[in-house]
């Protein structure tokens, strides 16, 4: 058995919201896990910097977006847990084809905002199911396109408390990676598209929405896309092939509409649905050779 460690050291003072021993399964997607030691809602990119650069270097931090590809576990999670909210989550047109994007800012505000200033080629971050700063630090994609494709650069802040602006070509990308830092916070991005009629904009949004509805169990409590893709396959059909389409561990159910998608059916503990992802790389190991790999996040400690 894991225990959350304490810090007892007083917390720098800060001009946004700081939390204690915050629940947050209600701001995660499978409704599960247990609570942030602290919780930090900053109200803008320097209250966060001035708060990382004065708190204790051994405390940990972990940013949150919208809590769609992760599992918190049920011990909670150690440290400090950013948030960025509503003062982050703004969206702007920088000119005909560029973006400048708040890391707390949704792919369906991007997406959309793109459609209003007539920038094309964001249209699939309307599928992305988290933050500007959730998908740039895991470059994230969907439709055969992903961030490092229209990122130009990003603005983080270190755990160290500094601010700093990196090109895409600093942020070292691979398929669901980047060579971001940890503890580091994605405040910013900016996007770049191409020049398009916003009724055509829509209609592609449209069709990744109808696409996606069609195909994922979008209505339930879920984390998303649960494993990479291994190279030349697909996760969900070795997930299949291996006979775990609707597999369950107390409520906790692979999908029987796409099986790379875990869901909570009421009552499944993150425990539960850890569990039941781990037996499923077991069954798929056993039946095709090939080892999923985590896509969703797992953070926190274990009860």
């Amino acid at each position: 058995m894991a225990s959350a460690p304490s810090f007892s050291a007083s917390l720098p003072e800060v001009a946004g919201r700081l939390t204690p021993r915050a629940p947050l399964a209600p701001l995660v997607w499978f409704k599960t896990g247990g609570a942030a030691e602290w919780l930090f809602e900053p109200r803008d990119a320097e209250d966060l910097s001035r708060f990382l650069a004065a708190l204790d270097p051994s405390v940990p931090v972990m940013p949150l977006g919208l809590g769609s590809n992760l599992i918190v576990r049920d011990g909670g999670v150690p440290g400090v847990v950013v948030r960025l909210g509503k003062p982050f989550a703004k969206v702007a047109a920088l000119d005909a084809t560029t973006l400048v994007c708040g890391g707390g800012a949704s792919g369906i505000l991007v997406s959309s905002s793109a459609r209003d200033a007539g920038i094309g080629g964001v249209e699939f971050l309307r599928s992305i199911p988290g933050t500007v700063g959730g998908f740039v630090r895991m470059n994230g994609g969907a439709y055969g396109r992903e961030t490092k494709d229209v990122l130009v650069e990003c603005e983080i802040v270190l755990r160290s408390g500094e601010r700093r602006v990196l090109p895409v070509a600093a942020v070292g990308y691979s398929y669901r990676h980047s060579d971001l830092p940890n503890g580091c916070v994605v405040v910013s991005a900016t996007f770049r598209g191409h020049p398009e009629a916003p009724g055509v904009v829509q209609a592609e949004m449209d069709r990744i929405a109808a696409e996606r509805e069609a195909s994922q169990p979008l209505r339930s409590r879920t984390g998303g896309s649960t494993f990479k893709n291994p190279e030349g396959h697909k996760a969900w059909a070795l997930i299949d092939a291996a006979g775990c389409r609707g597999l369950t561990r107390g409520d906790a159910q692979v999908s029987e509409k796409h099986c790379n998608f875990l869901l909570n059916l009421g009552a499944a503990s993150s425990a539960e649905i850890e569990a039941l992802g781990e037996e499923v790389r077991d069954r798929v190991k056993a039946q095709s050779g090939i080892e999923l790999t985590w896509e969703i996040q797992r953070v926190g400690v274990t009860v």
